[in-house]
């Protein structure tokens, strides 16, 4: 017997710590053996790419209800378009900060219009004046709007102003180049016609054109590389039915070469512009719903004055019986200020004091319409033409960084628009004599491009400041005279603004008027600038020499006049210089 318990009896295993038969489970089916299976492998490794990952792209209970989809720019539009143009509308009709930031954005773009300069030169590079001059003065009688636009109702530069506002609310819009004169006395055979957005058969978005193939995207036919073949509209506004006639469905196919489809791009590929107002629309609206409810509240505190209560009834027909104030089976009794009401017997009033005009209502404003106006692209200042927070640093950093926004899109309007039809129109003016130049049809496309378009600039902020920087700009070499015209003169053109400048100053040398604003008389200190040699004194004799002959030098004929030296000529200079 003593063997035997021996042998059963395990010294080794009585001295390992622990339960003999759990360290044996964890043996087989433990971590340590699982770490080593290519399915715990996997999942460390998963684990660790977990830890590394962007913050934004971790799916945890506080984003588990942000989930985006990875879609094209036009799988997000075509199902949202319609709606963000309605709403668009809307607010912009509605709202007095957006329709505001819709003026400010056609003001800053547009203004009064983009003016146009000819800069056609000879071969030395000296401007050929007639020609410019035929150029400008066409281009005017065209822009009237009975040859301009088709419906005779819009000047060009008003037609501008249109488009770009349309843009803004409607996110794109359509110009359609119909060549044919409109209005009378007017031979131009060119003429732009406005087309909403609605036109467009934006239902179309899966089509595809049966004689070509091409894909028909939200209405635009276009090819393989995406490029616009043609556009398919409604025949008429689809909203206006209150004004058309029932007829049956049918489209209308355009070539692309007749539409100008103004939209900005933000994502490629994208077929159809978006409204600027997307990301504000629902703050915009909830401000004005919240406005609307401080204003009721305000309304019913201010509304009622006081009540009184009788201890019988006195007419037993009066009261809640009374058939004009019982609706629905509730009594409905109507506010108005100033008023003193009856109780009927055994009611009280419960009175309601909702403390308004409320106190906190102006910061909250500030908040919501500074967040709309980064949505829009306006500064807060520009929207809401509110000014009460501002300093002068702080505004002017706001105009200098909205004025960078508008010279932006400033150019793409002029890239977009003003040089999409200028040469169709220039070819227009010249077929119907308008414009004379001989030699257009062999050196068409130098013609073409011979042209400064002018947008509009801006008035100084601080002049004494900014007058001061830009004279010292001038004077280092680091922008010239025309650049600083270009940018603070509305649109100006340098040379228009030289040409006057010297006219006046030859007109007050003629009439001997010395102003402080000619530094060839006056010095920046307001003093004389002193008499250079061979001028004339206060008497008329010249400085430091003899009257007798300097009188006859002074009445020398000048360059030009009478004596052989040929003068300036409206003549078209010869190719050559």
């Amino acid at each position: 017997m003593k063997d035997k318990k021996t042998a059963w009896y395990n010294a080794e295993r009585v001295r390992t710590p622990g339960s003999v038969v759990l360290n044996a489970w964890r043996e087989q089916n433990g971590p340590e053996r699982l770490g080593r299976t290519p399915l715990a492998r996997a999942a460390v490794q998963t684990s660790a790419r977990g830890r590394r990952m962007y913050a934004g792209a971790k799916v945890d209970r506080l984003t588990s209800d942000w989930a985006p989809m990875n879609t094209s720019a036009d799988a997000e539009l075509v199902t949202s378009l319609r709606m963000l143009r309605a709403r668009s509308r809307q607010v912009c009709r509605d709202n007095e900060h957006a329709k505001n930031a819709l003026r400010q954005i056609a003001n800053n773009v547009i203004g009064a219009g983009v003016g146009m300069q000819g800069t056609v030169k000879t071969a030395g590079g000296v401007l050929r004046t007639p020609i410019n001059r035929q150029l400008k003065e066409a281009f005017d009688r065209w822009a009237a709007a009975d040859s301009c636009h088709t419906a005779g109702k819009l000047h060009f530069h008003d037609l501008e102003r249109v488009l770009m506002m349309a843009v803004a609310r409607d996110g794109e819009v359509l110009v359609r180049k119909v060549r044919q004169a409109f209005g009378r006395d007017n031979a131009v055979a060119f003429a732009l016609e406005v087309i909403e957005a609605d036109r467009l058969v934006d239902n179309y978005s899966q089509a595809t054109n049966p004689d070509n193939g091409n894909a028909i995207r939200m209405g635009i036919e276009v090819d393989q590389w995406l490029r616009p073949v043609a556009y398919w509209l409604y025949p008429g506004h689809p909203g206006d039915f209150q004004f058309s006639t029932m007829t049956a469905s049918r489209f209308i196919r355009v070539p692309a070469d007749e539409i100008i489809h103004l939209h900005l791009v933000d994502r490629w590929p994208q077929t159809r512009g978006e409204p600027w107002f997307h990301a504000a629309l629902k703050r915009m609206n909830n401000v004005g719903g919240y406005e609307e409810a401080e204003i009721v509240a305000a309304r019913a505190s201010a509304a009622i004055m006081g009540f009184r209560q009788s201890p019988e009834a006195d007419d037993p027909v009066d009261g809640v019986g009374d058939e004009d104030d019982v609706e629905d089976g509730e009594r409905v009794v109507d506010m108005s200020p100033g008023v003193i009401m009856d109780l009927a017997p055994g009611e009280t009033f419960n009175g309601f004091n909702p403390s308004r005009p409320n106190a906190a209502m102006d910061p909250f404003l500030r908040h919501m319409l500074r967040s709309a106006a980064v949505g829009v692209g306006v500064s807060y200042a520009a929207l809401t033409g509110d000014y009460s927070q501002a300093t002068y640093s702080s505004e002017r950093a706001a105009q200098l960084n909205d004025r960078d926004l508008w010279r932006v899109i400033q150019g793409w309007f002029i890239r977009s628009f003003r040089m999409a039809i200028y040469p169709e129109l220039l070819d227009a003016l010249v077929l119907a004599g308008e414009v004379s130049i001989s030699d257009y049809y062999s050196r068409r496309r130098m013609y073409v491009e011979a042209v400064r378009y002018k947008p509009r600039g801006w008035s100084w902020i601080d002049p004494t400041k900014e007058v001061t920087a830009y004279r010292l700009a001038v004077r280092a070499g680091f922008m010239t005279v025309s650049d600083v015209i270009s940018q603070t003169a509305g649109g100006a053109d340098p040379e228009e603004v030289f040409q006057a400048r010297a006219a006046e100053l030859e007109t007050m040398d003629r009439l001997g008027l010395v102003f402080d604003t000619d530094p060839a008389k006056v010095t920046d200190k307001g003093q004389a600038q002193p008499a250079k040699p061979g001028e004339t004194d206060g008497e008329g004799e010249a400085a430091g020499a003899g009257g007798g002959d300097s009188a006859g030098a002074a009445g020398a004929p000048e360059a030009g006049e009478e004596s052989g030296a040929p003068a300036e000529s409206d003549q078209e200079p010869r190719e050559g210089g």
